[in-house]
């Protein structure tokens, strides 16, 4: 099963998105016994995140008496309106429980927020002119999401929006005939509440370590938790772990890789051994989330196998696992996996001028790019490229499609962005094992500007991903920061 030349076919390395579909099916149907431990794991965190409590939005329509002469215009049925936009919502978005009121100007509103404890947010549909409602729903400081019904409450709509941007309100607007558009805003508050019930295992990284972020940060802002676990607490959850069931991981990852290089069986069961691990203690702290010090805990002889298999498995599945400690790319991964239900791919970027491409290399990726439930693509077994031990993915990602770089910093309360379209699986033995290169949308020469202040990671995703970042970023308080 061993190949020492990992030459790259043309068929795989220029996989485009019609062979990608097209030619993923058996790929799909041959991992899915390999997933079932993994999905039911996902699910039972899921639950543990808080999902089945659905998130509570106040969904107030503002307008003014029907008898007034304004926009749309005087007798307007709005309570007609009001019903067929609640029955849309609720039948798009299951997962929110949507708490019907009206606002006809500020002292309604006022008596909203007075009365309102426990809602996770507001959707404010701007039905007709002018109440001041959506203004002083903002000034609470509260996620709220302007939503113009067109040719409604377009006037109110364009200054409220404005005006909440320029006071760095958290507030997020949409103003579209697709009605879509809105149900993606409207995500946003799932992917809050969920946020507030989970858990992140930070292994082997004390307060010195370079990607720690003081776990108050994130626990004030968000309500998860951090929880902190040792080397040793990893190495005795290894060492229980059922060899078994270890062996049929391997047999798994081995019999969907497209190929396997450098590592041995033996090597391969051990990170099956490894993945067991952190599933144990993911249960056990019922998190949804994990990032490991993998460099320094292999390197300093406290981890027996690499978790780059296991995290490759986490993530496809709808969990995060996140390389060496990084709490940020971890912070980062778990919002998008809530926002866009998709894995993200934590990397350590290389810049070609000469070609206009970002090159994306890491030793993990994941294979299911679009999701637990989409098309798979092919990978390959490698050894850690840096010293040549344990066993690793190199992930053929698909090309010709946009891709969402991201970083969310809960210290800067910033949101760092860029975007690209994936043009080649790049095939060099130099530095880590996947290397996917993509063609910068912007200018490459402002993408050069950030990384002594962001540090090198970097998160990306398959989709043109920027509208809901922008969402989810405003409704946290959060500025966008377009690094290209």
């Amino acid at each position: 099963m061993k190949d020492n030349n990992d030459l790259c076919t043309n068929r795989v390395c220029g996989l485009n998105r019609r062979e990608f579909l097209g030619g993923c099916a058996a790929c799909v149907a041959g991992f899915a016994g390999a997933s079932v431990f993994g999905i039911k794991l996902a699910m039972a965190q899921a639950a543990a995140a808080g999902s089945s409590e659905k998130a509570k939005v106040r969904l107030i329509f503002t307008h003014e008496p029907p008898e007034n002469a304004t926009w749309p215009y005087i007798g307007f049925d709005y309570e007609g309106r009001k019903k067929e936009l609640t029955d849309k919502l609720r039948k798009a978005c299951p997962y929110i429980e949507f708490l019907s009121d009206t606002a006809k100007n500020t002292d309604d509103a006022k008596k909203i927020l007075e009365a309102d404890k426990e809602v996770d947010g507001y959707l404010i549909y701007m039905l007709g002119l002018w109440t001041q409602a959506p203004q002083t729903i903002a000034a609470s400081s509260r996620p709220t999401l302007f939503v113009d019904d067109l040719y409604g409450g377009s006037g109110e709509f364009l200054s409220a929006i404005a005006d909440a941007r320029r006071k760095k309100l958290k507030v997020t607007g949409v103003s579209s005939t697709r009605f879509e558009d809105v149900v993606e805003a409207v995500k946003c508050f799932d992917c809050i509440k969920k946020l507030r019930s989970s858990v992140i295992l930070n292994v082997g990284a004390g307060p010195d370590w370079w990607g720690h972020v003081p776990a108050k940060v994130i626990e004030q802002d968000f309500g998860l938790r951090v929880v902190d676990i040792t080397f040793e607490q990893l190495d005795e959850a290894y060492k229980k772990a059922d060899q078994a069931e270890a062996v049929k991981w391997a047999d798994r990852w081995m019999k969907n890789a497209e190929k396997i290089v450098e590592p041995s069986r033996q090597t391969i069961e051990k990170s099956g051994a490894m993945y067991l691990a952190m599933r144990d203690l993911m249960n056990r702290h019922k998190a949804q989330a994990i990032t490991v010090n993998c460099l320094g805990g292999f390197y300093g002889g406290h981890m027996t196998a690499y978790p780059c298999l296991g995290f490759f498995q986490l993530n496809n599945d709808g969990l995060v696992g996140t390389c060496e400690a990084d709490m940020v790319s971890t912070f980062t991964t778990l919002i998008m996996a809530y926002l866009v239900k998709r894995p993200g791919y934590i990397s350590d970027p290389v810049i070609d001028t000469a070609k206009n491409q970002v090159i994306y290399a890491h030793c993990v990726a994941p294979n299911k790019v679009f999701g637990p439930d989409g098309p798979t693509n092919p990978y390959h077994i490698r050894s850690h490229s840096e010293d040549r031990k344990g066993a690793a993915i190199r992930s053929l990602l698909p090309l010709g499609e946009m891709t969402t770089t991201v970083q969310f910093d809960p210290q800067k309360k910033k949101v760092l962005l860029h975007q690209g379209k994936s043009v080649a699986n790049i095939d060099e033995d130099k530095a880590c094992r996947t290397k996917l290169a993509v063609e910068v949308k912007g200018d490459i020469d402002k993408l050069l500007n950030y990384w002594d202040q962001w540090g090198w990671h970097r998160v990306t995703y398959y989709g043109d991903l920027k509208r809901p970042v922008e969402h989810i970023a405003a409704l946290l308080g959060y500025e966008v920061v377009e690094e290209a």
